[in-house]
């Protein structure tokens, strides 16, 4: 999941002190460019980055049959950073994983994205980029556009145990759009501006979007396959009229976005300020949000969902939430900065088809859930609804794990992303298990095998995301 290992059969050493037609790659005679050591490397090769600062944009655009791992010889002590975009994987490039390295903007007055996996140069071909994790990466602060952004018939792309924070005004996180079989699992999502000597603007978009701006130019229509599991979202410093996660975005006249599966995941409401609701979905289809942890006050128009359809959207259809928790211990579900009475749910009747609430807890520290009549989806629509206590610690102590390079630590005393994403679950994901089993239902339609900290889950079942069984 976090851990690797070296290939072998080839091993390549880059240094900042390194010379690349000089040098052989070797560790005492080292290459200075990771590209330039892309370009030689063999089939079934580890390329190691030693520490240092390495300033310039890097392009990956290599094929390979078997696996070429780039890793920083020690984590996060190889800084790649530049006043452009830092890394770009695009074409035909497929096979690589790049894992350990601290990735972010030296200057403010940017405009490309910070990383980017791009299929653009494989139109009207089979091939395109395929294949690539990104894995243990320290990932933060774009200035004018998202921190990473999958696009252009991408796929087979794979966002493991890395940690984000701060994109630019009206961008992301993570930008998923027309692109295949994509795995987003084991990262953190937060933001804190202030710890990067920037001002709280609140115009920051969702962590993450998943969408198709494009149509058929790339020969795909839509978003298909995408998987968001065991990930954290904490420390909302975004615009009031964004959330989390939201799926379609663009008012196109097709679903944007197809079999989006939600689950596992931790979402914390440590933060005064207010967002629309932690889900929003325009435009698509086949969305199944289960077995996640909403918890804490969360201020926002929607404490649950929000679905809607704008300008040419189709109406969203089968849109399923199964055995979630949603837990506001301060019993101000949904009220914010802009709201009095919030609702469970921001969706008009009119703008969406299908959907299955089943099997869920809830819980506004003892006061009545909100729901409202203009609303389709409301609490009372759980034919096996839970209303009780989960017990869960409040955050009111909870330290926000950004990178400090001068103590090569985070902010909360973590040595490693897997370290503080362990730390938030423990604090923050586990209730008191014994209220939460499930009742016996039958075959349950949708249910994990593991839970957040991918342990494997056995009966009798405990919903949200962590589970000690």
């Amino acid at each position: 999941m976090c851990a690797t290992s070296n290939n072998t059969e080839n091993v390549y050493y880059v240094s900042t002190t390194g010379q690349d037609y000089g040098g052989t790659g070797s560790r005492l005679k080292p290459w200075k460019n990771i590209e330039f050591a892309i370009s030689q490397a063999k089939e079934s090769s580890t390329i190691i980055v030693k520490p240092g600062t390495y300033t310039g944009s890097t392009r990956v655009k290599k094929e390979f049959n078997k696996k070429l791992l780039i890793k920083s010889q020690f984590p996060y002590l190889a800084k790649l950073t530049h006043s452009s975009r830092v890394l770009a994987i695009v074409g035909s490039a497929k096979n690589i994983t790049i894992e350990g390295f601290e990735i972010t903007h030296n200057a403010k007055k940017v405009s490309p994205v910070l990383v980017h996996i791009d299929g653009y140069g494989s139109y009207g071909t089979e091939k395109t980029v395929s294949n690539i994790t990104l894995r243990n990466n320290i990932i933060h602060d774009s200035y004018n556009n998202d921190l990473l952004k999958i696009n252009n018939g991408a796929k087979g792309i794979k966002i493991q145990c890395n940690i984000f924070y701060n994109q630019g005004d009206s961008d992301e996180h993570i930008d998923v759009n027309s692109v295949k079989d994509i795995s987003i699992s084991d990262n953190i999502f937060l933001n804190d501006f202030l710890a990067s000597d920037r001002a709280i603007t609140k115009k920051s978009s969702s962590f993450i979007v998943v969408k198709d701006s494009n149509a058929h130019e790339d020969n795909l229509i839509g978003s298909f396959n995408v998987n968001i599991h065991r990930n954290i979202f904490l420390n909302w410093q975004g615009s009031h009229g964004q959330g989390f996660i939201l799926i379609g975005e663009d008012g196109k006249p097709y679903f944007e976005a197809q079999n989006i599966n939600i689950y596992n995941n931790l979402m914390l409401g440590n933060s005064p300020l207010s967002m629309r609701a932690p889900l929003m979905v325009k435009g698509a289809k086949d969305i199944n949000f289960y077995n996640n942890t909403i918890t804490g006050d969360l201020p926002s128009n929607a404490y649950t969902i929000r679905v809607t359809k704008e300008r040419q959207n189709l109406k969203p259809t089968n849109i399923n939430l199964y055995n979630n928790i949603w837990s506001d211990h301060t019993g101000t579900m949904g009220q914010g900065e802009f709201e009095v009475n919030a609702d469970f749910s921001d969706t008009l009747i009119y703008n969406l088809n299908q959907f299955t609430l089943n099997n869920n807890l809830y819980w506004n520290g003892g006061k009545e859930i909100p729901s409202s009549i203009f609303d389709k989806i409301n609490y009372q629509n759980d034919p096996n609804m839970r209303i009780i206590n989960p017990l869960f610690n409040g955050y009111e102590t909870l330290k926000v794990p950004t990178w400090d390079i001068n103590k090569k630590a985070f902010t909360d005393g973590s040595l490693s992303v897997r370290e503080a994403f362990k730390k938030l679950v423990y604090f923050y994901a586990i209730p008191e298990q014994s209220k939460l089993i499930i009742n016996k239902q039958g075959k349950l339609k949708l249910f994990p095998q593991k839970n957040i900290l991918n342990q494997q889950r056995t009966p009798p079942h405990s919903l949200g995301a962590f589970s000690t069984k």
